[in-house]
C-alpha cells in the first residue's frame, strides 16, 4: 500500500508524518490558519496513483477543489465531511475525467459557483463541465473568511488552473505538480514551452505547501519546482545528446526515439511517455534544435553537446 505523508508548520526539513492512503478519510494539513482537508477519491489506478485527491477548504463556509470523477459514493463522502455547511465555491484544476465530473454530481446538492476553464473543443475532456462564468488569471475568489487566488498553469493541458490560499501559501496544484513523478504533456492541447514557463512563473508566489491531485502534499514547494525544471531539461538535453549519436546512422522514428530517451522507465509507461517525449520535440523543433524529415527526427543546429 502507498503511504501519505503530511506537513505541518514546525517540522523540520525532511521529516515526514506517513500514514496510509485511506479512500474518503478526511486528513487536515497541518499548520494552516484555515482548515485544509484532504480527501481521497475511490480511484485508484496506473495513472491515478492512490487516487484523486479532493480538498474541503474553510471552517464555517467551505470550497471544494477538485470533486473529482463522477463516483457518487465519493461525492457522497465530501457531503458528509461538509455537513450541511455553506459551499462558497466548487473549484477545478481541469477538466480530466478524474477531476471535474463530480462537480455536477456535487451541484444535485448545493449551490455554488463553479470555478474553472471550459474543456477545449476538440480536445475530448469533461463536456460537463460548466463553469458560472469566464474566469480569469489572477483573479481571486472570495470564500467567507478566505480568498482563493487563480492562477493560469497551462502545459500539461491548455486550461490548467492551480488554486493559491491566501495567506497559507497553499497551492492547490492538480496535475501541475505531483508528489514522486512528474506530469504528463499531452500535446496538442498541452505545451512544453507552456509548462516549463508556468512552474517558473509559480517561483515568485508565496508558496509554503504544494496540494498536489495526486500524491502527498509537499512542505519544500521551491525545491520541488526546482526539481522539475532540472528534471525536464535533463530529459531535453538527453533527446538532443541521442539525436547527435544517431546522426550519422540517419534520422530516428519517434517509436525508436522514445525507446533511446525513455530507456529508464518500464515497458507500460512507454506510450504515456511517448507524449511528453512529443512535446519535448515540438519545442525543440521551434527552438531549431530538432528537425522532422520523412525518414524521422534529426538533430538541428549545433552538434556540439
Amino acid at each position: 500500500m502507498m503511504a501519505k505523508v503530511l506537513y505541518s508548520q514546525g517540522e523540520t526539513k525532511g521529516s515526514r508524518v506517513q500514514e496510509d492512503f485511506i479512500a474518503g478519510e478526511p486528513v487536515p494539513i497541518a499548520g494552516t490558519n484555515i482548515a485544509v482537508l484532504r480527501v481521497l477519491g475511490n480511484n485508484a489506478g496506473p495513472m491515478t496513483g492512490p487516487g484523486t485527491n479532493s480538498y474541503i477548504v474553510g471552517g464555517d463556509r467551505v470550497a471544494v477543489v477538485d470533486p473529482g470523477p463522477a463516483d457518487p459514493s465519493h461525492i457522497k463522502r465530501l457531503l458528509e465531511i461538509i455537513d450541511g455547511r455553506p459551499v462558497e465555491a466548487v473549484l477545478v484544476t481541469h477538466t480530466h475525467g478524474d477531476h471535474s465530473p463530480g462537480a455536477a454530481l456535487l451541484l444535485r446538492h448545493i449551490d455554488a459557483q463553479v470555478v474553472g476553464l471550459p474543456a477545449p473543443l476538440g480536445s475530448g475532456q469533461d463536456p460537463s463541465f460548466k463553469p458560472t462564468r469566464q474566469y480569469h488569471d489572477g483573479e481571486s475568489i472570495h470564500c467567507g473568511d478566505f480568498d482563493i487566488r487563480l492562477l493560469h498553469t497551462p502545459g500539461h493541458v491548455s486550461n490548467h488552473l492551480c488554486f493559491l490560499l491566501q495567506g497559507d501559501g497553499v497551492l492547490f496544484t492538480g496535475d501541475h505538480i505531483l508528489e514522486g513523478t512528474t506530469p504528463v504533456i499531452l500535446p496538442p492541447d498541452g505545451n512544453m514551452r507552456d509548462y516549463l514557463h508556468s512552474l517558473q512563473r509559480l517561483k515568485s508566489e508565496p508558496l509554503r505547501y504544494l496540494a498536489p491531485a495526486h500524491g502527498r502534499v509537499m512542505n519544500h514547494p521551491f525545491q520541488e519546482i526546482e526539481k522539475l525544471l532540472r528534471h525536464r531539461m535533463r530529459r531535453e538535453a538527453k533527446i538532443k545528446r541521442v539525436l547527435t549519436d544517431s546522426f550519422a546512422a540517419g534520422a530516428l522514428s519517434t517509436e525508436a526515439l522514445n525507446r533511446r530517451v525513455y530507456d529508464d522507465v518500464p515497458e507500460h509507461l512507454l506510450p504515456w511517455a511517448m507524449k511528453t517525449l512529443q512535446a519535448h520535440l515540438i519545442k525543440l523543433k521551434e527552438d531549431g534544435e530538432a528537425l522532422e524529415t520523412g525518414a524521422g527526427w534529426i538533430r538541428g543546429g549545433s552538434q556540439d553537446l
